[in-house]
């Protein structure tokens, strides 16, 4: 004769006891891994920051060095013997903000010291490219940088921009204009 099996299986006690310690385990590695969903945005947000900053730098470097300067042919440059002298940039304070409201008519790299741009203003030439630099924000600083490097304070200019993503870091670019 066949003996009877045992029934085999889990009581509901068992089972309870399961889902508990499974959804704890789940609050834990989800809890730990919360953090990283928002840190998996901040290469986007750089990457875009460095578009942005390299664009506005290369708007910059684009304009004539001093007010003064050659825009025609660039054959020469303001201080030369015979020719304009450097605007006082350097030397006053009252020189160093913009000219003119609209950075279409900024003409040198003067123009742009203290220039702060958010929102449809960071991007003057899209306004499909609005969307994508919404929340970002730029700022301009333009100094005197001769002496950093071994020249006459006047003939260098060290442009900084510095870019700020939606998620508040911010990033810096910097170039230095020379005047020849």
């Amino acid at each position: 004769m066949l003996k009877p099996v045992a029934a085999k299986g889990f009581t509901l006690l068992e089972i309870i006891i399961g889902i508990v310690v499974l959804g704890i385990a789940l609050v834990v590695i989800t809890g730990a891994l919360g953090p990283l969903f928002k840190q998996s945005t901040d290469p986007w947000h750089q990457v875009r920051a460095a578009e942005l900053g390299h664009s506005l730098l290369n708007e910059i470097m684009a304009r004539s060095f001093d007010e003064n300067s050659d825009r025609a042919a660039g054959e020469y440059r303001c201080g030369d013997s015979g020719y304009l002298a450097c605007s006082n940039f350097c030397n006053d304070t009252s020189v160093n903000q913009a000219e003119a409201e609209d950075r279409e008519f900024f003409d040198d790299v003067d123009d742009f010291n203290g220039l702060t741009l958010s929102g449809n203003d960071i991007i003057n030439s899209s306004t499909s490219l609005a969307e994508l630099y919404s929340g970002y924000s730029a700022t301009v600083v333009v100094s005197c940088a001769g002496t950093e490097l071994g020249f006459a304070n006047e003939q260098l200019k060290k442009i900084k921009v510095t870019i700020t993503t939606p998620t508040g870091q911010s990033i810096g670019f910097s170039a230095y204009r020379g005047n020849w």
